[in-house]
Order: C-alpha cells, then structure tokens, then sequence
C-alpha cells in the first residue's frame, strides 16, 4: 500500500480530505475501491446529457497513482470504452491538462484533489462527443514536437 493513504487502522490526513471532497461534491455517484496488491481508485457512473447520445450513461475510474500528490490521480473511462486518436493515451487515461501549464492552470499537489480530476474527465467527455460531431476538439489546442513530448511515439499527445 502506498504510503500516502496511511494504513487501514489510521488512516492519511490526505485521504479523509479526498473522500470528504469526493462525498460533498458526488455523494454516493462514486465509490471508493481496492483490490489487494492494487492502487486506490474511485468509480462511478455519470450521465452525460447529449441529445445525440443513445446510452448517456459513463462509467469512469479515477485511479490515485503510487506517488499521489505528487503524480495526478489518472481518469479512465471504463464504460462505454472510448477510443481516441485526440486526448488520450495508448493505455486508455484521458489526456486532461497540459503539464507544462503549471500548478495555476493544471494539477497542483496542493490544492487538486480525485474531485478536481473527475470534473475533468466529465468535462472531456463533453469535449469528445463535440470533436466526434464536428471534428474539432473544443478549447485552445496545443501541438508538442520534440523533446517536450512525453509520448515517445508521439502518436497520442493531443
């Protein structure tokens, strides 16, 4: 188990702030899970409101990664599985923030909380299904070449 959620018998400071923030914003929408030998993880099912959409319904995870804070917490959508040559990477995780923007902009290990990701990962489903009806994807766009890329391939860096 990772050392920032604490142990199950005392429990991180930094996790009872997550489930606090996560409860008050979501309520029951999103469970937390665990499974052993695995990292922490919330999942839940929103509804994305589309007239276009025949099954609104989204399950997305949002999964703490081993070094949380510090690293962002990762969105995945589980259900229905989404592919895209935009904002995504090979492994599936939503592309949400330009790293390179910064804590005022992006994630900040201080103030970013699950709560912060998952209205990303909401707010990019909204922005997918308007790339899929127009063929743009809303929002300033930035191209990355080079050495910034974190993609060795550079196939799926938005």
């Amino acid at each position: 188990m990772p050392t920032w959620w604490g142990t199950p018998q005392a429990v991180s400071p930094r996790l009872r702030l997550e489930v606090e923030a996560m409860r008050a914003t979501f309520g029951k929408t999103f469970q937390l899970r665990v499974k052993p030998h695995e990292l922490l993880y919330w999942e839940g099912t929103v509804e994305i409101n589309l007239a276009t959409l025949t099954r609104p319904e989204h399950t997305i995870k949002i999964v703490y990664p081993e070094h949380y804070p510090n690293s962002p917490a990762e969105a995945y959508t589980v259900q229905p599985r989404l592919v895209s040559n935009k904002h995504m990477f090979h492994d599936g995780q939503l592309c949400l923030f330009n790293p390179r923007d910064g804590e005022h902009y992006g994630w900040n290990p201080a103030s970013s909380t699950a709560v912060t990701v998952t209205a990303w990962a909401i707010q990019w489903l909204y922005a997918y299904y308007t790339y899929r009806a127009t063929g743009t994807w809303p929002g300033v766009e930035e191209r990355v070449t080079g050495r910034d890329r974190p993609d060795p391939t550079g196939e799926n860096w938005p």
